[in-house]
């Protein structure tokens, strides 16, 4: 289906039956991220999988304004009312992460319980805020000017994903593929709208995010572990698993761990 705000469609999918499920995927990703474990869940939950602005099959406007952080939290309750959901439980990855916590911070009455995959809250210092979006500003350049197929290359070589290079050589095509699938204007615009220098920091907030909270780390990525055990001091309702063996994106490196540690935690709450 596709959710119309202001001159912008939105890419929605919708499956199964029960309680109402929200996947929000990463940068540069899409809800066909989401493909394997939406199937597995369905069974239990109304799965509901967006494509965030910039990516998949949503627009790509040239405006800023649409992808600030806090345009998409609108967006996403937007959604839920038209859905007419009393309250979602909600899995974000990444920067998917970051949003589904700026929604929660929001609208915590529109919660039942949060997943963060890899997540953070942003970053504490204001300094900290200037230089990433520095960063993510030349980043953004550097994406409209070299095109998707130099960008994914780069991007593909960082160290947040060196853990995807051990996955099977037709994983590895497929998750190419859908970073390639994507429009330098959207990802540029991502990048300065809801990149991690653009968001405001939540630190601040957690203690007030009274539901359950599930974090999910990778023990690879020592970065996220790392915020994953700071954050665990913060919320008042939390638990934190890491996964061995794993990087940054534990639903593609490890989708069975992951669904069976999401589905134990929903079943729970």
């Amino acid at each position: 289906m596709w959710y119309i705000h202001q001159g912008v469609s939105y890419y929605v999918e919708i499956i199964g039956e029960g309680e109402p499920l929200l996947l929000l995927h990463g940068f540069t990703g899409s809800s066909q991220t989401w493909r394997t474990l939406s199937t597995r869940w369905a069974s239990h939950y109304q799965v509901i999988s967006i494509d965030i602005i910039g990516h998949g099959k949503t627009d790509s406007p040239l405006e800023i304004e649409p992808y600030r952080i806090e345009e998409m939290v609108k967006i996403l309750y937007g959604l839920i009312q038209h859905l007419a959901l009393q309250d979602v439980n909600i899995v974000g990855y990444s920067m998917g992460g970051r949003l589904a916590l700026s929604f929660a911070c929001t609208y915590p009455d529109y919660v039942k319980a949060l997943v963060l995959e890899s997540a953070s809250p942003g970053l504490k210092s204001e300094q900290e805020m200037l230089l990433r979006k520095q960063a993510d500003n030349e980043l953004a350049e550097t994406i409209q000017k070299g095109g998707i197929e130099q960008f994914v290359q780069y991007w593909e070589d960082t160290s947040l994903f060196h853990t995807q290079k051990k996955l099977p050589p037709s994983i590895q095509a497929e998750i190419r593929q859908e970073r390639l699938n994507q429009c330098e204007v959207g990802l540029a615009n991502s990048l300065r709208g809801m990149g991690t220098g653009a968001q405001l920091s939540l630190w601040k907030h957690l203690h007030k995010v009274n539901l359950p909270v599930l974090l999910i780390t990778g023990e690879l990525d020592e970065k996220f572990c790392r915020i994953g055990k700071e954050m665990v001091n913060l919320f008042p309702c939390v638990h934190h698993e890491v996964v061995f063996q794993t990087g940054h994106a534990i639903h593609v490196e490890q989708p069975e761990i992951f669904g069976k540690i999401v589905s134990e935690f929903l079943v729970t709450t």
